[in-house]
């Protein structure tokens, strides 16, 4: 008897035979007219703009997702996210594994009053949509989009994910592959954060022209505990994404 079977689990299967599944799967969606969208990742970086690795940054800080996400690291540079679609507060995915398997990603919308907020903290500071998609902006303002809670990305009570797979953890290597999708796709499609999140993108730069003398100061305090953290992340993971 297989034991894997027996409990609902899949046998485990090498990544060499993931990979030529993943791509038998692909090959028959697109054979079938689906639009697909596989996440390709060159190397082993999985983001390298700002948008990417802000993404990537910002679950990797929150403890709840830290368990699961080295396996999701794995999954996705294995090539393993055969399509990734982003729409208005949802993702949909299939991932290759033992078999296919579909993963939805449900993200809350940015409420008025934060994006608002947001806004309003860094009027001025971008001068045209093409800074803003391409991350071209200052400490300042990346440090107000990435504060946590209050930013533009999302904590994990406002993510919500489910997967076709056994596994019956909290979140699973193939919805963690997902989330570190989302943060390769970003750096090709900065413009689907703001669709994900439900944010109008012509807002951060609605008031172009002032200085940006309204974003919030991060506290001495704050910028002492956070940045060592930060670079010994840099660090650690340099061969990990």
């Amino acid at each position: 008897m297989d034991y894997g079977d027996y409990y609902g689990f899949k046998p485990y299967v090498p990544v060499g035979a993931q990979r030529a599944q993943a791509a038998r799967e692909l090959a028959k969606l697109q054979k079938k007219g689906r639009r697909i969208s596989p996440v390709v990742i060159e190397g082993r970086t999985i983001a390298g703009t700002f948008w990417g690795e802000a993404w990537c940054d910002n679950l990797e800080r929150y403890s709840d997702f830290a368990n699961r996400l080295p396996r999701g690291r794995t999954y996705v540079r294995n090539g393993s996210v055969v399509d990734l679609q982003v729409g208005p507060g949802n993702v949909t995915a299939l991932v290759s594994g033992s078999t296919m398997y579909d993963v939805k990603v449900t993200v809350g919308a940015v409420s008025r009053a934060r994006c608002s907020a947001i806004c309003r903290d860094c009027s001025g500071a971008i001068d045209s949509l093409v800074e803003l998609l391409q991350g071209r902006f200052s400490k300042g303002v990346m440090t107000r989009l990435c504060e946590e809670t209050v930013g533009l990305f999302p904590s994990p009570k406002e993510i919500l994910f489910t997967c076709s797979c056994p596994d019956w953890a909290s979140m699973c290597k193939h919805v963690a592959a997902v989330l570190y999708g989302i943060g390769a796709r970003l750096d090709h499609q900065a413009e689907l954060l703001f669709t994900l999140r439900n944010v109008d993108q012509q807002d951060l730069i609605a008031n172009a022209g002032s200085d940006l003398s309204n974003v919030r100061t991060v506290s001495a305090a704050a910028r002492v505990s956070r940045l060592p953290l930060f670079l010994s992340h840099r660090r650690n993971d340099a061969f990990e994404r």
